[in-house]
């Protein structure tokens, strides 16, 4: 039952919705220790405020480029060579859509996904969401947690099983960013990024990849369709694409500037936080596309078409390009875009429990608990079965992600185009209806993905 006798404390300035169509009381901020921390200058230009406004975005983008989707590119670019590439582009554009929704939530109505999801849904539900949702994060963490670690083995030797008990130390690292502010946080997370698309640029420039081919790699090709491997991999990319836990946290960290609460602030808002993350999954686009260039350049031109795992990718680069720095490059890219998810993937779990549950525990308390999960069963399976068990393990972990995703997505597209919810900010009709059309090429993609892993097919 949706609460009817809405108050004057429920609606924000000039009519906006701020409480109209949810049933508690609005006031309880997402993350509060840095809810409306960083100031939006009034009077300024537009560069000044599309500055002020940059960063969350950042945060996002690098769960599209985590240690789960290489393997994915890799094979993608050793098998078929440039082809794939319109399958990363058309994965980036669902990707831009729906977090630019997932901003507007946040931005329009106050309130993360996770906060909109309890406060809607009967407590039953809420619960369900919250458990799914929090599977799907130490899922994730799991797939950094193990990216990490291989890039650790690869860069300084250090045992696997090494590795995966020292990526423990990086909750440590969030908490220090955290506590000197948000923006010291983002700055970090925007250094690794430069990091990583500087390694691949440098890759690219030695593997030397025929342009035009390239190009033509990012137009649609009847062979995606009609190749049942291809296709296979092509579900497995856009299945992989969207990480449910990227939604509740960009509903969130977008609350973390000061804009103003009128209908001019929240539109202005929107539109800075959509240019931010447009911007940022464009960056994630260039290190997906080069991770699959690199691959097809490397790998499918010298007719090693069966390169599907890190390490293998690792150990053939230097011998394939000649240049011994090649494979060096790649661990580093590797190593940085492992710790840039983690740290994410780590906040977006406080986000969710506290968004769900409305229970506070100490960050660092909560994100030992996110990786202690995580950790664990890494552990366990290194222990017991070496590299061929971990990288099961992150196959399992995509299929988990997968699983979770329509949880996330379709409240966030059903939120948004609640006019009682949005006010004049809701979805309009065309909006909708690619919004409800992407989710549901998302989610049948999934199921698919899903069904050929239980199969074997």
């Amino acid at each position: 039952m949706m609460r009817s006798d809405i108050t004057a404390h429920d609606v924000g300035p000039q009519g906006s919705p701020s409480g109209a169509g949810w049933r508690t009381d609005p006031t309880a901020p997402s993350l509060p220790e840095v809810h409306r921390s960083i100031a939006i200058p009034h009077g300024a230009g537009w560069l000044r405020k599309l500055f002020a406004f940059a960063g969350p975005g950042y945060l996002v983008a690098v769960g599209y480029m985590d240690p789960g989707n290489w393997a994915t590119d890799l094979a993608g670019g050793s098998a078929f060579g440039y082809t794939l590439l319109f399958v990363i582009l058309l994965s980036n554009v669902m990707a831009i859509l729906l977090q630019a929704l997932s901003a507007k939530l946040g931005i329009v109505t106050g309130r993360d996904l996770a906060q909109a999801c309890r406060d809607h849904y009967p407590r039953p539900v809420a619960i369900a969401l919250w458990f799914l949702c929090e599977i799907a994060i130490v899922a994730c963490d799991l797939a950094e947690v193990i990216g990490t670690a291989i890039a650790l083995q690869l860069l300084f030797g250090i045992p696997l099983l090494w590795g995966v008990v020292l990526t423990a130390l990086d909750v440590m690292v969030v908490l220090y960013l955290q506590n000197r502010g948000f923006r010291h946080l983002e700055a970090f997370i925007i250094g690794l990024m430069v990091i990583i698309a500087g390694c691949f640029l440098v890759e690219l420039i030695l593997a030397q990849p025929v342009m035009a081919d390239v190009a033509r790699g990012f137009l649609p090709s009847s062979e995606i369709v009609t190749n049942p491997m291809m296709l296979y991999i092509a579900i497995g990319i856009i299945g992989a694409t969207v990480m449910p836990h990227n939604l509740y946290l960009h509903s969130s960290i977008v609350q973390t500037r000061a804009y103003e609460r009128t209908d001019t602030g929240k539109r202005e808002a929107i539109r800075f936080a959509t240019i931010d993350s447009t911007v940022a999954l464009m960056i994630a686009l260039f290190i997906n596309a080069a991770i699959l260039i690199l691959a097809a350049a490397a790998f499918h031109t010298s007719g090693r078409t069966d390169v599907a795992e890190i390490q293998d990718a690792y150990q053939l680069l230097a011998p394939v390009l000649g240049v011994g720095i090649a494979s060096t490059l790649f661990a580093v890219a590797l190593l940085a875009s492992g710790q840039n998810s983690t740290l994410t993937a780590t906040l977006a779990g406080q986000i969710v429990m506290e968004g769900f549950l409305s229970i506070r525990l100490r960050p660092w308390v909560r994100r030992l608990i996110t990786r202690g999960i995580a950790i664990v069963p890494t552990v366990i399976v290194t222990a017991m079965y070496g590299e061929s068990g971990t990288a099961n393990l992150l196959v399992l972990s995509q299929v988990i992600l997968s699983l979770q995703l329509p949880f996330a997505v379709v409240p966030l597209v059903a939120f948004t185009s609640d006019r009682t919810k949005m006010g004049r900010f809701a979805n309009p009709a065309w909006l909708k209806w690619t919004a409800w059309g992407v989710s549901a090429v998302i989610i049948v993609l999934n199921v698919k993905l899903i069904f050929d892993w239980i199969t074997g097919a």
